[in-house]
């Protein structure tokens, strides 16, 4: 099989390989476009979807969201980036006050995965307010669902640029692939203003793939249209 003819599936395999070491970290912080951009832009995380959490409504959608609020949930790799990193990332970008927003849409919301992610919230939490000036009141909580948003909310900002998705069909036969690829969150990333071309072809250089997979990915970055 020719590497032109691959999916982002087989090109990103070994980012993927071990999965077993990855943790889950779940939150909102406001309208869910901009954190995944952010997050799918930092070195570590893996994976970055967009939904909807902490409400009871079963199958709840962008329209009919009742008591969920907009959700990121990132999977990352524990060796390059903490999940303390993780939460300073997440306070330091957003306001963590109820005074702030109207209804649950928007709420500062954690949702731990494992106790030692609770732990960790225990200790980040006070140094936090003490960095920030104010209180911090995110809704936190153990974790219980996580509900995929509509595809046209994934990876949002690349989806702006249809001449580059249109250079990518071929690695993205399905919407899947580009919900699940890391290369489409750093692109994400990247199109919103986090990182630079050098960042995107220096990190690319050090991924877990084959030789010939980062020579196609940076010869692909390089030659996109946005």
């Amino acid at each position: 099989m020719r590497l032109r003819q691959m999916t982002i599936e087989k090109v990103e395999e070994g980012l993927h390989r071990n999965r077993q070491r990855l943790e889950l970290a779940t939150f909102g912080m406001g309208c869910f476009w901009g954190p995944e951009a952010r997050f799918g832009s930092m070195a570590g995380v893996i994976r970055t979807r967009v939904g909807f959490a902490g409400g009871t409504m079963p199958s709840p959608t962008y329209r009919q969201m009742a008591d969920h609020t907009e959700t990121i949930q990132i999977e990352f790799d524990p060796q390059q980036i903490s999940y303390e990193e993780v939460l300073k990332e997440f306070w330091q970008n957003h306001y963590p006050n109820r005074d702030n927003y109207k209804g649950r849409q928007y709420i500062s919301l954690l949702h731990y995965h494992t106790d030692q992610q609770r732990q960790i919230i225990k200790k980040v939490l006070p140094e936090m307010e003490s960095r920030l000036g104010e209180l911090i009141e995110t809704e936190i909580s153990s974790f219980t669902q996580f509900t995929l948003a509509e595809e046209r909310h994934q990876k949002y900002y690349l989806k702006r640029y249809p001449k580059a998705l249109e250079q990518l069909k071929e690695l993205y036969p399905d919407s899947r692939f580009l919900t699940d690829s890391t290369f489409a969150a750093r692109l994400n990333g990247f199109v919103k203003g986090f990182g630079t071309k050098d960042s995107m072809l220096k990190e690319i250089s050090q991924w877990s793939i084959g030789e010939d997979e980062k020579a196609y990915l940076t010869e692909l970055f390089a030659m996109m249209k946005w």
